[in-house]
């Protein structure tokens, strides 16, 4: 286990859930990128588009490692991408690792 790698991240949700009600997880901070990246600021969402949301975090999360590719805003103001390349196949404790590092990256780039 990379100690240094876990600490980062312990860090990054303490930071980001200090004005929250409750501490967040990644599931969390993936909704919370989607809604920085929809850009709308608040808006009631159905439940499908709270899954929209979730999706636009992980094609933004994963377009730095050429999986997929910004297209463009549709008439709504919703962000589309295409997938590039097929994500690989990873064991659920490598998927975790690599959503962690790809979320911390996003995090450095918004400093």
């Amino acid at each position: 286990m990379d100690f240094e790698f876990e600490k980062k991240w312990r860090d990054l949700l303490t930071e980001v859930s200090k004005n929250m009600d409750e501490p967040l997880d990644m599931q969390s901070l993936i909704f919370m990128i989607g809604v920085q990246e929809l850009n709308q600021g608040f808006v009631k969402l159905s439940k499908d588009q709270k899954l929209d949301v979730m999706h636009i975090a992980i094609c933004t999360l994963m377009e730095p490692y050429g999986f997929y590719e910004y297209t463009g805003h549709d008439d709504d103001g919703w962000p589309h991408f295409k997938l590039v390349k097929e994500l690989p196949v990873l064991k659920p404790d490598e998927q975790e690792t690599f959503m962690k590092k790809a979320i911390l990256e996003y995090f450095d780039k918004e400093k």
